[in-house]
């Protein structure tokens, strides 16, 4: 999703974090947001400003969410950066001891 106005909404934030199997204070530490607020804002109890959403979206973006654009034939959405095969790879790789700092994920 190339927008850099897109502020992502609570729901896709969430299925995101899921995705990714990252918690929220690694999320938040991330994104430079609170854990509680990113809690809240996941919940519907919050909000973020257009700089935390940009933020978030680079965290979960870092964490190998990929964002896709609401176009006319469906809405908007997220899937794994990576495809299953390739995730277990990194997952052995890493798991072997490689050097986790030159990866993309």
């Amino acid at each position: 999703m190339a927008d850099h106005d897109f502020i992502i909404p609570a729901d896709l934030a969430r299925a995101a974090r899921a995705l990714t199997q990252v918690s929220y204070s690694v999320v938040a530490k991330a994104a430079g947001l609170e854990p509680g607020d990113l809690r809240a804002f996941e919940r519907g109890h919050g909000t973020l400003d257009a700089d935390e959403s940009h933020r978030l979206r680079m965290a979960l973006e870092g964490f190998g969410a990929q964002f896709i654009a609401e176009d006319d034939h469906a809405g908007y959405g997220v899937r794994q950066k990576f495809n299953s095969v390739k995730a277990k790879r990194l997952e052995t790789w890493e798991g072997e001891g490689g050097p986790a700092y030159e990866d993309d994920i």
